[in-house]
């Protein structure tokens, strides 16, 4: 017998010997009948003072409880002694209870003296409820509208609320109509800025979208309300402030158009930005072209910064700027 016939007899009695012992595993129950238990998404975000080992205990937290990161994000800016991170990581809820995870980062926040500490499990939790404000102009309002309907904006809308009448025959009134979402017309004045019905309205809500909304908030609205307000702007702020800002901004000849997303303040136009986006121009743009191309940043802008704070990206830094991961 031959070296190669002698190797044959050999990987053939291998063969035989792994099908039996296949078979016997089966025969047993003993062939494992999942590979691995169903993991789901967790998202954690944390605000605190710098120290050393922050890192390590925020992955001990995760680790222990047999979660396991997929990505984390960390900044600690030069010289200001503070900590900012942003994890995702997947988790077995039968070994990590919710309300178990809930505690055991409470702990981490108590520990490390945290400002903000905040978990978030999609699946599991609620969505944010929003409200959103708008005036004549539809753009922003209805590119949210079909976002939220192909459930690429994760929120629940609790209503619309504006100071234009929609006729009851519009696009979006029947959008509106057609999922159930309340419609409010308050018609608004100098005088009267419907402030107390409006508050009324979006008690319930997390925060809210100003889908170019042309009043503006009173300092009283926003500390009745205080909750996140989350508006949009027709350029980079602050260019062009006051009335038909693309008209202004096409006969100043600009060659870079853009739109700004950032948080409601007291100041007109001077909340910490959550979202910039910009596009070029030319000559050959005429104004009809010009709006165009504005419009489409400005829905862009605000549905990005819309699901960055959905998902926890956006973080205050200092008095004025925001942490987007």
């Amino acid at each position: 017998m031959n070296h190669f016939q002698r190797f044959a007899r050999k990987s053939h009695k291998v063969i035989r010997l792994t099908k039996r012992s296949l078979t016997s595993l089966k025969s047993h129950g003993d062939y494992p009948k999942t590979l691995s238990p169903v993991l789901i998404h967790g998202i954690h975000v944390f605000h605190c003072p710098d120290v050393v080992g922050i890192v390590a205990k925020l992955s001990d937290c995760i680790a222990s409880r047999g979660g396991n990161i997929l990505s984390a994000d960390v900044f600690v800016p030069e010289n200001k002694q503070v900590f900012y991170s942003r994890s995702e990581f997947v988790f077995d809820p039968h070994k990590w209870p919710r309300t178990q995870m809930e505690d055991d980062f409470l702990n981490l926040a108590s520990m490390f003296n945290a400002m903000r500490s905040v978990v978030q499990v999609p699946v599991m939790d609620p969505k944010y409820k929003i409200a959103i404000l708008a005036s004549r102009q539809d753009h922003c309002l209805v590119d949210l509208l079909h976002q939220w309907q192909d459930g690429r904006l994760p929120v629940d809308i609790t209503c619309v609320i504006s100071n234009h009448d929609r006729g009851p025959n519009t696009h979006v009134l029947r959008f509106l109509e057609r999922h159930g979402i309340p419609y409010h017309y308050l018609r608004t004045s100098v005088a009267n800025k419907r402030e107390p019905e409006i508050l009324e309205l979006v008690e319930n809500t997390n925060f809210l979208v100003l889908a170019r909304y042309m009043q503006t908030l009173s300092g009283s609205f926003l500390k009745t309300y205080g909750k996140d307000i989350i508006n949009i702007h027709h350029g980079l702020l602050p260019s062009f402030k006051g009335g038909n800002p693309s008209k202004q901004a096409f006969e100043a000849g600009v060659k870079l158009i853009g739109a700004t997303s950032h948080f409601v303040t007291e100041e007109l136009d001077a909340g910490p930005i959550i979202e910039q986006m910009v596009e070029r121009v030319s000559h050959r743009d005429n104004l009809q072209s010009f709006v165009q191309k504005s419009e489409n940043l400005e829905k862009q802008c605000l549905a990005k910064a819309i699901k960055s704070y959905c998902e926890l990206r956006v973080l205050p830094y200092e008095t004025n700027k925001t942490v987007v991961f």
